[in-house]
């Protein structure tokens, strides 16, 4: 009977605490939710107020037996608590939403897009710095201080984190523990404990990662990292959000958020990418730019565009904007990202920047029904920071992009762009009156402002050229169009021009010069030549080399030009066309300055190498070595290069087997290139081949004195078998036996030392030399006792020579150990 009264005293109580929450507060994802106990009897009707509530809920759980509605009662008591203290429903949520705007950014594009449009106000109508601008839109999202105001009392909402712990503590298993940590974490917020609140966020988000808290909890822990400048930590909280999807209430403001954690990070790159996807969510919801928003929304997209300018600032400016969309995919709005950029520096009075900016954007899409509008603002952009010249060029241009034969209007019809065609009658009426003299009077210096008349004068050149091809004055003016090219790095049409000049008119004082011209420019581009058209322009290059060299071959340059066209075909191995130039370079220049007769030597070495005429380059690379400082750098590889022609010549008179010269060739690099690097190998190829000849004592001879002056040479054994092997073909068995003793002592290869011992003694003896003999079997078995049969028969040759030498008592004991080491060996 007890149970069923208190049961029905509790359902009216939970009722009534659903009554107080406010009409216009939804449940969904909300404190709400941790109230909605809903038992099965729901006819009782209360209205009592929260202090009558949470005294029967006081009352339950001190005269109830323990039940399933025991932690049940304890958080909506708990609750009430909170509710009584200061005013809250379960229905709050925790973070609010960021400040109301400032005075609205302009909504059209139109609009946004004007010359004169401005950065967001304050209050009082100045505009907002970057400072305030950041202060403003990264502000927390209300959490309050981290101490409770002076006349807060604390002591129910302590009561009521003092119930969650002992719901958590005793019901450990408890189904909505989540939402419990949920409102524990949400009392110590409001009564300032924040370090404690976010340890509870902490515990929540650990134990419950799927809690439909989750999202809300990890943007209170961002927004409190975020404001202590742990941005790791608060990156790694917004993040979480956006992990969950578009579904999140929270994604939007988490990627801004996230942005703004990336910035402050000075990632503006990862920055980037959190607002353009906020951006490109936008677009996906259907978000129009040009359409009228809600306060909010307009705002946050205002804002948004605002941070994004600042970030390609720090990035680096106007040039960041294209590489980052070319690097991460283009968008439908980059004409807004471009156009507040440029608004941001106008703001700042970097015209520059600003135009360079509304620039880049025209350069990348030439034919978007925007970039007149971008060309335009260039030219009120210099207007506007009072910079005459560049407001000329960007009329210039705005002129040759937009003049009615242009490309741009292909894809759009005049009529419907009246604007852009007033601004371009304006445009070329100014040109029109000012061009031509403006081109006169700038003095050479002014490099900048001829840069803004440069179209206009290959216009004009191109227009007098084509009109008065034979008049007398063509190749002066064909020679200025060829000289303003140069000026202005185009290299190659520079080149053209100035061989136009030289070569297609009839003969005039300024021919030569123009020939010499057209080389140089060629040169130049080669400077700055991309690798895939390196080789067509080096061709070029020659070509026009060798026509001035024939058709002006007294220019006082043609020595050093003809030779520096050997070198090109060098580089491009056309090694017999860069000998034949070389030479010709010697042959009809032999006056010319010394540098360029030496380089023309080499080009004759080199190529003569290269096509295997290793006697002409031997001579050649002689004749560079005699014009070569000793102390220059270069002068040890030529000596290196000589001698492998010479030794060349040793490889083919070895491989037609005609080893005496061979060995000649090779043993000629000990005087003319001693100190190559080479010359050991040739002395010892050298010996090999007096080997091959079998004129054995030549051959040791040559390699003895490899081995002496080279004692530390890979092939220094070597030299040795090849010495031992001489000595002993040549009846030398003697010093053939030193040798091979020498091969034992140096060899680290013991199946090699162990028989050069063998061998050395054998030649000992049939040199009669058994001292020495006996020595060689005497080492062989005390440092090659293995294999046991071969260092027995050693044994017997020791005992053989003691016997023939009368010696019974070293005889017999030799044979003593031999008998000892067989019955040590075994059948």
């Amino acid at each position: 009977m007890r149970r069923l009264s208190i049961l029905t005293l509790l359902t009216p109580v939970i009722i009534a605490g659903c009554a107080v929450r406010p009409d216009n507060v939804t449940t969904q994802g909300t404190l709400a939710e941790l109230r909605d106990v809903r038992p099965d009897v729901q006819e009782a009707m209360v209205e009592q107020g929260l202090e009558q509530a949470m005294e029967h809920y006081r009352v339950f759980l001190e005269e109830t037996p323990e039940t399933a509605m025991t932690p049940e009662a304890m958080r909506r008591l708990a609750d009430l608590q909170i509710e009584q203290q200061f005013g809250l429903s379960g229905a709050e949520t925790m973070p609010q939403d960021m400040a109301p705007p400032e005075p609205a950014r302009e909504r059209a594009y139109e609009q946004a897009d004007k010359p004169d449009a401005a950065e967001a106000t304050t209050e009082a109508g100045h505009p907002e710095s970057d400072r305030d601008f950041e202060s403003r839109t990264t502000a927390e999202s209300g959490l309050p201080a981290s101490v409770a105001p002076a006349d807060a009392d604390s002591t129910g909402p302590l009561e009521a984190i003092a119930l969650y712990d002992q719901l958590l503590s005793e019901y450990p298993n408890y189904e909505h523990r989540d939402q419990v940590l949920y409102q524990k974490a949400r009392a110590f917020d409001e009564i300032g404990h924040t370090e404690q609140a976010i340890a509870t966020m902490e515990r929540l988000i650990g134990s419950n990662p799927h809690s439909t808290h989750y999202d809300e909890v990890q943007f209170r822990r961002g927004e409190y990292f975020f404001t202590r400048k742990k941005y790791l930590d608060a990156e790694s909280a917004y993040s979480s959000i956006i992990g969950l999807g578009e579904n999140s209430s929270y994604y939007e403001l988490a990627l801004y958020k996230l942005g703004w954690t990336f910035y402050k990070q000075e990632l503006y790159e990862e920055a980037l990418h959190r607002y353009m996807a906020l951006l490109d969510y936008r677009v996906s919801i259907g978000y129009d730019f040009d359409q009228t928003h809600a306060e909010e929304d307009e705002r946050r997209v205002a804002d948004t565009f605002r941070v994004v300018s600042l970030s390609f600032n720090n990035l680096g400016g106007p040039k960041t904007v294209p590489e980052y969309f070319s690097d991460f995919g283009t968008r439908s709005y980059e004409d807004r990202i471009y156009s507040n950029l440029g608004r941001h520096y106008r703001a700042k009075l970097r015209y520059d920047d600003a135009a360079k900016t509304y620039k880049a954007f025209v350069e990348l899409y030439p034919f978007h029904r925007a970039a007149p509008g971008f060309s335009m603002r260039v030219v009120d952009t210099f207007t506007e920071g009072e910079f005459p010249r560049l407001v000329l060029e960007a009329k210039r241009e705005f002129a040759s992009k937009y003049g009615l034969q242009a490309e741009y209007w292909r894809h759009f019809t005049p009529d419907d762009s009246p604007e852009v065609l007033d601004y371009l009658k304006t445009n070329l009426e100014d040109l029109a009156t000012h061009y031509h003299a403006e081109y006169q009077s700038l003095a050479e210096e002014e490099e900048d402002d001829k840069f803004a008349v440069y179209g206009e004068a290959l216009q004009w050149y191109g227009a007098y050229l084509e009109s008065f091809p034979a008049d007398a004055d063509s190749p002066s003016i064909n020679y200025q169009l060829a000289d303003l090219h140069l000026e202005h790095e185009e290299f190659g049409k520079a080149a053209r021009q100035y061989e136009r000049t030289a070569y297609d008119y009839e003969p005039h004082n300024q021919a030569a010069a123009a020939a010499y011209a057209a080389v140089f420019a060629y040169r130049e581009r080669l400077k700055v030549i991309d690798e895939a058209r390196r080789d067509v322009v080096m061709r070029n290059t020659i070509a026009s080399s060798l026509r001035l060299a024939d058709t002006y071959p007294g220019h006082e340059h043609a020595a050093a030009i003809l030779g520096a066209a050997a070198d090109d075909m060098y580089e491009l191995q056309d090694y017999a066309a860069g000998v034949e130039s070389a030479q010709r370079v010697i042959d009809t220049y032999p006056d010319a300055d010394a540098a360029i007769l030496r380089s023309a030597w080499i080009v004759v070495a080199h190529g003569s190498f290269e096509l295997s005429e290793y006697l002409r380059a031997e001579d050649a690379y002689t004749r560079v070595l005699a014009a070569t400082p000793g102390d220059d750098e270069s002068r040890p590889a030529f000596v290196d290069n000589l001698a492998a022609s010479i030794y060349k010549q040793g490889e083919l008179a070895n491989a037609a087997q005609d080893y005496r010269a061979a060995a000649d060739h090779f043993l000629r690099i000990r005087s003319a290139a001693s100190t190559s690097a080479i010359r050991a190998t040739a002395e010892y190829d050298a010996g090999a081949a007096l080997i091959r000849l079998e004129d054995w004592t030549a051959a040791a001879s040559v390699l003895e004195q490899f081995r002496s002056t080279f004692p530390e040479h890979d092939l220094h054994l070597e030299a040795t078998r090849q010495i031992a092997y001489a000595r002993r073909e040549n009846g030398e068995l003697l010093r053939a036996a030193e040798e091979y003793e020498r091969i034992a002592t140096e060899s680290e290869d013991r199946a090699l030392g162990s028989a050069a011992l063998l061998v050395a003694g054998e030649l000992y003896e049939q040199s009669d030399a058994q001292e020495r003999a006996l020595g060689a079997y005497t080492r062989y078995v005390g440092e090659f006792p293995q294999p046991v049969e071969t260092a027995l028969e050693t044994r017997f040759k020791i005992a053989e020579i003691y016997r023939a030498a009368d010696d019974e008592s070293l005889y017999h004991r030799q044979l003593t150990e031999i008998v000892r080491i067989e019955a040590e060996a075994g059948p």
